[in-house]
């Protein structure tokens, strides 16, 4: 498996990473173990969650993702095979959220804990933080790292401007800075990041990791109609907005280029992404095996030139 460099942290992963966002909510704790053995057995090594996964599901308050997971890697004794990542600042209850200095030594300890490990490998702000200024913050992950609990720092959800502000601090205060960014980026949800987010990236070789890379599920071509939308919990939510001239378009395509390939629509979207030169790996969620399998698959698609060109534009 080829891995990529994870800009400029000193990590490498294979080019998906597994979102952990499903583990306890629509993977229960067996089928979650059975995805992530498959996952690491194909030869991919980086997971994503966050301290709040899946605390909207009815009875959750947050941790359950990252819970599995450290029971995962104990069991299976895989932390070492693992680019572990996961995220801080989103609310988990009473004054325990957002970004301070204070908040974020509190939650990396309860993050180690229900991952059973003593480093998180990558560690990312989960949305900016208004009331926090980003040397608090940078500082906070710095000691961090100073003390060995977290190898490298991102964020997640920061706009152009915001970026390049917290990369202005960080040179301000002789601070570390932000290495890997987390956008919203798929074939259909595109605005945010391509152009000034993206050039800046690319610019500041900070890597890429793109979450709802199929767009809540809309660009696994299962969504045709809103007679569909209840084909899973996040349907009627979430894929509604998709289901437009534009995104009727974008599947078109995509069924005609999977068709070419002898591919679904997802590996097509998937590898979409892959081959965009400022991303360094999609993430991708799969409550089943063949779902699984099917992103496994979209590591070894062949789009060629043509194709990307005729993607491209279909969501353009």
């Amino acid at each position: 498996m080829t891995r990529r460099p994870l800009g400029r942290t000193g990590l490498s992963i294979a080019p998906l990473v597994f979102g952990g966002n499903v583990f306890g909510w629509t993977a229960d704790e067996a089928t979650s173990f059975a995805l992530l053995d498959r996952f690491v057995d194909a030869g991919f090594d980086a997971i994503d969650t966050a301290d709040v996964y899946s605390s909207w599901a009815p009875g959750h308050v947050g941790g359950e993702s990252e819970t599995i997971i450290g029971k995962w890697m104990k069991a299976r004794g895989t932390r070492g095979r693992i680019t572990l990542i996961t995220k801080v600042g989103s609310p988990m209850g009473e004054g325990m959220e957002g970004l301070s200095a204070r908040y974020i030594a509190e939650a990396v300890e309860a993050s180690l804990r229900r991952l059973q490990t003593d480093v998180i490998d990558l560690y990312l702000s989960h949305f900016p933080d208004p009331k926090t200024p980003y040397e608090e913050t940078l500082g906070a992950f710095e000691r961090l790292v100073k003390a060995g609990k977290v190898r490298a720092i991102g964020c997640s959800n920061l706009d152009a401007e915001q970026l390049a502000a917290s990369l202005a601090a960080a040179r301000a205060h002789g601070l570390p800075r932000y290495e890997v960014l987390q956008p919203l980026y798929n074939l259909h949800d595109r605005a945010a990041f391509e152009g000034p987010l993206a050039d800046l990236c690319s610019a500041e070789t900070i890597g890429v990791i793109t979450y709802f890379s199929l767009a809540k599920g809309f660009l696994s071509g299962k969504y045709r109609s809103e007679a569909d939308l209840g084909k899973s919990p996040r349907g009627e939510r979430s894929v509604r907005p998709y289901l437009t001239e534009r995104g009727f378009r974008i599947l078109k395509v995509l069924d005609d280029v999977a068709g070419a390939l002898g591919a679904r629509p997802a590996e097509v979207a998937v590898a979409w992404l892959m081959r965009k030169p400022a991303v360094t790996a999609p993430i991708a969620s799969a409550t089943r095996p063949e779902q699984l399998e099917s992103l496994i698959r979209a590591a070894s698609l062949a789009l060629g030139a043509e194709d990307m060109a005729r993607l491209d534009a279909a969501g353009a």
